[in-house]
């Protein structure tokens, strides 16, 4: 399994990226890297750690895409960026899969030109991996589509619903859709007619899911829109990280010195575990021709590597095929659901 690595994306490319390209094939003798980036940059990188050769090599790229840059522009002027590389040796089957923490918009809008969609579906969505008090669910989308239509938010809980079943393998996953309320009733316009749906596309489908439950754990799926699924994503995120912040206050000023504090310090240190995207590497775009990993900008050299390692599964596994499969039967039936309701 081939993984093409943007080495320039990130706030801390290139270390964390190389660095986590071996870590991933140091951990999983069946991938191999191509690292894409400045040569000069990454060799002096590289010299840092101990390879295998045979599953690591670098592939030149003259220009790096910035926060800053918009898509557009990026397409247009940085036709030989790290981004625009790794795209380009998925389109040419040079490699199976690839994985970038840089400005995701480049990234999404680079892949949907370069790579194209999967037959059946008609919007890409980012799946994104999230803490449950039962384990985790998958949020979808997170970010890549502001404006939808029914049969967008349909489709991603087909797509999520797969992604759940064969790569965390649930047998049976529990799809929910965020809402302002439980009641059927509930929500605009488009949750309503993305409720009617859900609801007769054969899948478990439990209705309606509040912003408050989606953290109990009742759906292993939760299916919004890309401007509502971004914004709980990074509100999620912000209260992780400051309510560790709050705990570990509280911890270090109330029990310096007591017997309890080594408990209560290991009990934050799996809280920010669990709350670590860094554990699963990044996020798929689902519903491309090729598995697109998207990684937090802030990435570490871990969540690089589980990045990578989840870009082969989902080559090795053939979710995509899957995913195009079930979007197309699910459209076979879209008609028909419409006028039972």
């Amino acid at each position: 399994m081939r993984i093409a690595v943007d080495a320039m994306g990130g706030d801390h490319a290139p270390a964390a990226t190389v660095e986590g390209a071996v870590e991933a094939c140091s951990q999983n003798s069946q991938l191999s890297v191509i690292l894409v980036g400045n040569e000069t940059a990454i060799a002096s990188e590289l010299k840092k750690h101990k390879y295998s050769a045979s599953q690591l090599r670098v592939k030149h790229a003259s220009q790096t895409v910035e926060m800053d840059d918009s898509p557009m522009s990026a397409l247009r002027r940085k036709k030989d960026s790290s981004i625009r590389i790794a795209t380009d040796l998925l389109k040419s089957d040079d490699a199976d899969g690839m994985v970038s923490a840089g400005n995701s918009g480049v990234v999404m809008a680079t892949a949907l030109l370069v790579l194209g969609k999967l037959s059946g579906v008609e919007r890409p969505a980012i799946a994104t991996v999230m803490p449950s008090l039962k384990g985790h669910f998958i949020l979808i989308d997170a970010g890549a589509n502001v404006d939808c239509k029914p049969v967008h938010l349909f489709q991603f809980g087909l797509m999520g619903e797969a992604y759940s079943r064969y790569i965390f393998n649930i047998e049976n996953p529990k799809v929910g859709m965020l809402s302002i309320g439980e009641e059927d009733a509930k929500g605009n316009e488009l949750t309503k007619e993305s409720f009617k749906l859900l609801k007769n596309a054969g899948l478990n489908f439990i209705g309606n899911v509040e912003g408050r439950h989606i953290f109990e754990g009742d759906a292993d799926v939760v299916v919004c829109d890309g401007f509502v699924g971004n914004i709980a994503l990074k509100i999620a995120e912000g209260f992780a990280e400051t309510t560790a912040k709050m705990l570990k206050r509280e911890i270090v000023e109330k029990t310096a010195g007591e017997i309890g504090s080594d408990f209560l310090k290991k009990a934050l240190s799996n809280f920010q575990k669990k709350t670590d995207y860094s554990e699963y590497g990044g996020a798929p775009l689902l519903g491309l021709n090729k598995p697109c990993i998207i990684s937090h900008g802030r990435s570490t050299s871990k969540a690089i590597k589980n990045a990578v390692i989840l870009a082969g599964m989902l080559h090795s596994k053939g979710i995509l095929q899957i995913i195009s499969k079930e979007c197309k039967e699910g459209l076979a039936g879209r008609e028909t659901v419409f006028i039972e309701e």
